[in-house]
């Protein structure tokens, strides 16, 4: 199982464990297969390594005075659907688990903003 989390780890867009104090979500460790520390805007991220035997955690992060809208797809289909506030000043915070099985392999993210102001961050993990 281990290599399936770390063939997941390369494909994030961020690496590194270590976060900037002032980062919407802090770095997931060893369960993580994706984290996304910012980005503004729409946007989204492809990764794969999603085992089928954990459950799968998405969490989004925001701030702005809007709202993100994630929609999450696994081997074709929707698993996912996320709407987070994200307040002026302060982070709101999002998160959807799923089952074991309904997320495998491949895996993608769409983030829709409100604004191309609203600034986001969101992690993938298995917990075991």
């Amino acid at each position: 199982m281990m290599a399936f989390l770390a063939a997941g780890m390369l494909t994030a867009t961020s690496a590194g464990p270590a976060a900037a104090a002032d980062a919407l979500l802090p770095h997931p460790g060893p369960e993580g297969l994706v984290w996304v520390q910012e980005r503004v805007g729409d946007g989204g991220v492809v990764s794969a390594g999603a085992w089928d035997g954990l459950s799968t955690v998405l969490t989004v992060a925001c701030e702005g005075d809007g709202s993100v809208h994630a929609t999450m797809e696994s081997q074709g289909n929707h698993v996912a659907d996320l709407a987070v506030d994200c307040p002026a000043g302060t982070t709101g915070i999002g998160t959807v688990s799923m089952d074991p099985g309904l997320v495998t392999g491949s895996f993608s993210i769409g983030i829709d903003t409100s604004d191309d102001s609203i600034r986001w961050a969101l992690t993938v993990t298995q917990p075991e």
